[in-house]
């Protein structure tokens, strides 16, 4: 096994694994009207247990990738794939809300194992290819997260409730698939950075500083995209009377153009230079984002399928630069990236249900465009050097 070499089979093996546990995060908020249902749960209770959710999934992310990083744990790939899998699957099963929350826990553990650990494999085979072949990696989880509530709804509306443990399908794939190829997954210790030449080489104050502006950039960017996902239903159906159908179609629209973007970004994010186009793709979001308010028809979804292609196309960019900052924590720069950072962006969102309640949906959409502005002004005084580049001073 060669670590410094691009090796497509092994990240769509991986990309597999991250679409697979990424279907059981997606499907939870589509099956709480059910679960509500069946445990005659209060909406205080079924919040709750998306917020759990959140919480594990998301949120202690850096956690598992600070123990990936002490010492390899390529277990938690099949392991955290198959807990995901389980804690979903058995929701049907409790007749009481205290029986809920363990299995909520268990499937958000899951979740939050398999990212920084799925993404500090990826990293030793993308060669010098490294957004395209993080890029592969990611779109996995956007594939997994639209297939998930579709599925489980499938699965219900299909089979019944009771039934959702068929859920445990796509997880006892992925497994016996990921240990046929144990002897190249799991990386050897001698494959990995030095942790303590890499501090030597400067995983300093200003790498950590570098880390925090980036962590600030993508909350931004979750923040435009859980708000745009959250509220343009609202401002479609409530707003512009406009049909649910329509609604849903703008959102599909655009989560397609950002798994479009994810892979077509890539290969010019490692071109340009990785600053450089994240830059770039908050510049034009900022200025897309008000054409959402001035386009109807045709023209609103291709502005919309268009700033999903450009926005989330920075994903894979962020991973990559949080890797390169701290080599010797890939673990923990992926959880940030991947996990809290997103969960925290997610989690901001309630902020504009505050700007909606006492000024209306309309205000609240208003509002997120003083976001991508926000990001770019950050990525503009990002401190980031790219292998190759010169060092100033």
């Amino acid at each position: 096994m060669s670590s410094n070499r691009f090796n497509l089979k092994v990240l769509l093996l991986l990309s597999s694994g991250h679409l697979v546990t990424d279907i059981y995060q997606g499907a939870l908020p589509v099956i709480l009207p059910f679960l509500k249902a069946k445990l005659m749960l209060s909406y205080t209770a079924t919040g709750a247990i998306l917020l759990v959710g959140t919480l594990t999934s998301s949120i202690i992310q850096p956690l598992f990738g600070y123990i990936s990083d002490r010492r390899e744990k390529p277990l938690l790939l099949p392991l955290g794939c198959l807990c995901a899998a389980l804690g979903f699957s058995m929701l049907a099963l409790p007749s009481s809300f205290s029986l809920v929350l363990p299995l909520v826990v268990l499937s958000g553990l899951g979740i939050a194992s398999y990212h920084p650990e799925g993404f500090r494999t990826a990293h030793f085979f993308t060669g010098k290819r490294k957004v395209t072949g993080m890029s592969i990696f990611s779109v996995g989880g956007n594939l997994g997260f639209a297939i998930g509530p579709l599925l489980a709804l499938f699965v219900v509306q299909s089979l019944g409730f009771e039934r959702l443990p068929v859920m445990l399908a796509p997880a006892l794939l992925f497994v016996p698939a990921i240990l046929l190829s144990w002897r190249t997954i799991a990386i050897p210790r001698a494959a990995a950075p030095d942790a303590g030449s890499a501090r030597q080489d400067g995983a300093g104050k200003a790498q950590w500083f570098s880390l925090f502006v980036l962590v600030c950039i993508v909350v931004m960017r979750s923040w435009i995209q859980v708000g745009l996902l959250t509220y343009i239903p609202f401002y479609i159906i409530d707003a512009l009377r406009g049909d649910a159908l329509q609604a849903g179609t703008l959102v599909t629209t655009f989560l397609t153009g950002g798994a479009v973007g994810t892979l077509a970004g890539a290969p010019l994010a490692d071109r340009w230079g990785h600053k450089r186009y994240l830059v770039l793709s908050l510049f034009l979001s900022s200025l897309l984002m008000p054409l959402f308010f001035v386009t109807e028809g045709f023209l609103l979804f291709a502005v919309l399928g268009l700033l999903g292609m450009i926005l989330i196309s920075t994903f894979s960019v962020t991973i990559v630069m949080a890797q390169h900052l701290i080599p010797q924590g890939l673990g923990v720069a992926s959880g940030l990236m991947a996990g809290f950072a997103i969960g925290t962006g997610g989690i901001c969102v309630t902020l504009l249900g505050v700007v909606a309640d006492h000024l209306g949906v309309y205000a609240a959409l208003q509002s997120i465009m003083a976001l991508p502005v926000i990001g770019l002004l950050l990525a503009l005084v990002l401190p980031y050097r790219q292998e190759g580049e010169r060092v100033r001073g």
